[in-house]
This record gives C-alpha cells, sequence and structure tokens, in this order.
C-alpha cells in the first residue's frame, strides 16, 4: 500500500468508500475489505450507515489504530452545537471513542463557516478527532474554512475521474500542501467503458477498474475511495502499485468531458431508486 501523507496525517492511498451501503451488506463489505488489506474507510452521517461499518471494524481481527476512519458531518449539522452533538452520535453510533478525519459534508451557505471549524477545532482538543477536512467545498468555501480553523484542512473530498479532472481544485491542494480524496474515481462505472481504458487494461494485463484507479493514484497527492461489494473487485481495487502509467498514458486518459460527468452523475442519482 502506498500512503499520502497531509499535516500529521498518513492516510492509505486506496480506501473503501461505503456510500450506498447499509445493513448487513455494508458491514459484510468491510469485513472484507479489512480482510484483504484494505486500511481506510469512508462513511458519513448521511450515509446511515455508521452503525455497520463500526460494527465491522470492531469485529475485525485488526486493530483500530491501525484504521483510518473518516465520517462526514451532514450539513444540517453544520452549527456549533449541532456539530459537536452530531460527532458524539456519530461514534457512539461508530463504537469508537475517535474518528481519525471528520469532514463537513457540504459546504452551508446559510451557516457560518467559521462557527463550523470553530466546533471542529474544539473537537480535536478534545481528542475525539484527529484530523479535520471537508467535502464536495469550491474554493471560495475551502478559503473560508481553512482561515476559519485553527487546525489545518487535510482534505477535500470530491468527484475525481478521467473526464472531471478537477485541475484547478488539485492544483490547489497540492499547492496548499492538502489532499484531495476522489469519490466516484471510476465514474460510476463509465470510465470502464473507454476505448483508451480498454486498450491499457489489455497491455498491462489489467481490469479497466485498476487502469483508471492507477490514473488517479498517480497524481500528487490525491487518495481514492472507491466502491465496491464484490470481494474480486475489492481486492483487485487495492493491487494498483506495482505498475505505472507513463505520463503520455495518464494524458491520454484525462479527457474532460460535462456529457460524460454529468451521465456518472445522474446514474448515481437513478441508482437510488432502483
Amino acid at each position: 500500500m502506498e500512503y499520502a501523507e497531509a499535516y500529521g496525517a498518513r492516510v492509505p492511498k486506496v480506501g473503501l468508500g461505503t456510500w450506498q451501503m447499509t445493513g448487513e451488506t455494508c458491514y459484510e463489505t468491510v469485513s472484507t475489505a479489512l480482510e484483504l488489506g484494505y486500511r481506510h474507510v469512508d462513511t458519513a452521517q448521511m450515509y446511515g450507515n455508521e452503525k455497520a461499518v463500526g460494527r465491522a471494524i470492531d469485529d475485525a481481527d485488526v486493530d483500530r489504530e491501525e484504521v483510518f476512519l473518516t465520517t462526514k458531518v451532514s450539513p444540517r449539522n453544520a452549527g456549533y452545537d449541532d456539530v459537536i452533538r452530531s460527532t458524539k452520535e456519530s461514534l457512539d453510533r461508530l463504537g469508537t471513542e475517535y474518528v481519525d478525519l471528520l469532514l463537513l459534508h457540504w459546504p452551508n451557505p446559510l451557516q457560518s463557516v467559521s462557527e463550523t471549524m470553530r466546533a471542529m477545532d474544539h473537537l480535536v482538543e478534545r481528542g475525539a478527532v484527529a484530523h479535520l477536512g471537508v467535502s464536495n467545498f469550491p474554493e471560495v468555501f475551502l478559503d473560508r474554512a481553512r482561515e476559519a480553523a485553527e487546525t489545518p484542512v487535510v482534505t477535500n473530498q470530491l468527484q475525481f475521474h478521467p473526464y472531471r479532472p478537477q485541475r484547478g481544485m488539485l492544483g490547489y491542494c497540492q499547492d496548499n500542501r492538502m489532499l484531495l480524496t476522489a469519490y466516484s474515481p471510476l465514474a460510476r462505472g463509465v470510465a470502464l467503458e473507454d476505448d483508451e481504458v480498454r486498450r491499457l487494461a489489455e497491455k498491462y494485463d489489467r481490469t479497466p477498474a485498476q487502469i483508471v484507479l492507477r490514473w488517479a493514484t498517480q497524481h500528487r497527492d490525491v487518495v481514492v475511495i472507491p466502491k465496491s461489494t464484490d470481494p474480486d473487485h475489492l481486492a483487485e481495487n487495492l493491487a494498483l502499485f506495482d505498475f505505472k502509467l507513463t505520463r503520455s498514458e495518464v494524458d491520454e486518459l484525462t479527457k474532460p468531458s460535462l456529457l460524460k460527468s454529468a451521465r456518472a452523475m445522474l446514474d448515481g442519482v437513478l441508482s437510488e431508486f432502483r
């Protein structure tokens, strides 16, 4: 496993995303992932699965200190008191005394970000949270969050894949020694259909998913949290670091496309109703 580091946080470059996983499916998937060697798990208050994630970590033959655990505060809980209350509830559901990383899931324009970050700083001081970050923040909101927080903002978690390479935000994170945490790094499967991806998969004797994830992890300061419930896919998603794409191949795979990004987003929304 390779790691990315920022402001004292040492984060496995491949983690498990758990969006849309609930109940026993979530428990079994997290359990399997930990058995396979995953040491980075991402959840959120809005996912409704913190209890299942926590139970899987507690039941695993892995020390809690070995797992980099992230959860996210819902934007409806962005007020000072609500951040503290809801994070305590998250810790109770997760069955842990602390999380390694706490993110604000989305910016809340109706709530002062300085109050949100002040509450998150307080949680760090209490030892309930090790590191702070945000998710889905445009640069203007990220600037405000970083200015308001006494604790360094370690990451911005957002959609990142070949069709949405986030050049501006990636450069911002790199310039400020932050990590970019990539959710939906496979563009919810859309990128796996790409002809260039398939060609490189054949060249390197890898799966299309491995090619796309390697594209992401070869970017400096990028961490990926792909989601899968399939044990074979979970294992494949970890097996990225014994091959490397060339610089020209990385460039060839980078294909900004509003259409394909929108399709990936729509597929994710529609999947909620399937």
